[in-house]
């Protein structure tokens, strides 16, 4: 039976084995080809990191696929490659909210793949200061959570960075309980960001409602305590329970199951629209005077224009009273005509106006 199916598998691995060979040729040569592109920015001083340009590749590898292979699975692999490569053009360094094993961090190599170098930092400040300075040449961070809402912070601090919105992707946020021990006891404290103790509130209530809850910088932060100290748990995901040795006394405990968090990239410089039109999305802080009718005239160049409009958030400003900035994003790329004309007229109308970027819309 077993020389039966080998004989049987035979061919077929070698099949695959032609394939793997043919593979490798082809990866080498669209390597050189990459350093070959490193070389021509190199001596214009251009950007290695093009989020433009790498989200059209994998639109187009995707949709000319037919299967079996699925467009996520394509995703995955061809944003590896493209990763690889970029690393031959020029290494890249991508700051995100540390330490190793948060969800930042899964981000990051979700959209950069695993052969960028990253930059742990302590604080969202910190992502962005690191970013502005030049240490690292993008930083990510989160936005919004479908649970939790806005990420307070990183909106206050895009209210008065120069650096601009270069890209955006939603990461799927699994929680777990985590020990050093993988049980409970003995544990008097649980660590872990405002926003993942928040996100499984209603779990903790039910199942430890006597234990202490404590906010720390991070998920991971909280994970690494929980490492050095048998007394603490944490809440924290796959990747921090691997990189902190850490056993799961419970795990998927947020309250939605569905839980998922927006990150944002940040750069330095524009991204350029996309080849196929109402592939990008641009954001906006927009503040108008506190009168009567002014958000109705702040949004109608908008719908005059047919400019659809995805988000509209409000945020108290640190100054006046009852004074709100207004986080919108609005379909299509600020050089798009229609945006462009919507945009200028509705600059006219507002006490505030800054534009954020426009960047690849995630599909």
């Amino acid at each position: 039976m077993a020389d039966s199916i080998d004989k049987r598998l035979a061919p077929l691995r070698e099949a695959i084995d032609r394939l793997d060979a043919q593979l490798v040729e082809l990866l080498n040569e669209r390597a050189q080809l990459a350093a070959d592109v490193g070389r021509v920015k190199g001596e214009v001083d251009s950007p290695v990191l093009r989020t433009e340009r790498e989200a059209e590749v994998v639109r187009k590898v995707t949709g000319v696929s037919q299967g079996p292979l699925s467009a996520a699975a394509l995703a995955n692999v061809f944003r590896e490659i493209m990763s690889a490569c970029r690393a031959l053009e020029r290494p890249s360094t991508v700051a995100f909210l540390g330490p190793a094993g948060t969800f930042s961090e899964t981000a990051m190599h979700r959209q950069f793949g695993t052969s960028v170098t990253g930059l742990p930092c302590a604080t969202l400040d910190e992502v962005f200061r690191a970013t502005e300075a030049g240490a690292a040449e993008v930083g990510i961070v989160p936005l919004e959570n479908s649970s939790e809402g806005a990420v307070s912070r990183t909106l206050d601090l895009l209210l008065a960075t120069p650096l601009m919105l270069m890209a955006e992707l939603t990461v799927t946020v699994d929680h777990n309980l985590l020990t050093h021990s993988g049980t409970m006891d003995g544990v008097r404290l649980i660590c872990a960001h405002s926003q993942a103790l928040a996100q499984c509130g209603g779990w903790l209530a039910q199942h430890y409602p006597a234990i202490e809850r404590r906010a720390v910088a991070s998920n991971a932060e909280g994970a690494r305590l929980a490492a050095e100290d048998a007394s603490i748990a944490a809440v924290a995901g796959d990747r921090a329970a691997v990189h902190y040795q850490l056993s799961a006394v419970a795990k998927h405990i947020q309250d939605d199951p569905n839980n998922r968090t927006r990150f944002a990239v940040l750069g330095r410089q524009a991204t350029r629209p996309s080849a196929a039109p109402g592939r990008d999305k641009t954001s906006l802080i927009l503040s108008v005077p506190n009168k009567a009718g002014a958000v109705f005239h702040m949004l109608e160049p908008l719908s005059r224009h047919a400019v659809s409009m995805t988000r509209f958030e409000s945020r108290p400003a640190r100054v006046g009273t009852w004074e709100y900035y207004f986080y919108v994003d609005v379909e299509g790329h600020q050089d798009d005509p229609k945006v462009a004309t919507a945009l200028a007229e509705l600059q006219q109308v507002c006490a505030f106006y800054k534009c954020l970027g426009s960047y690849p819309a995630e599909r």
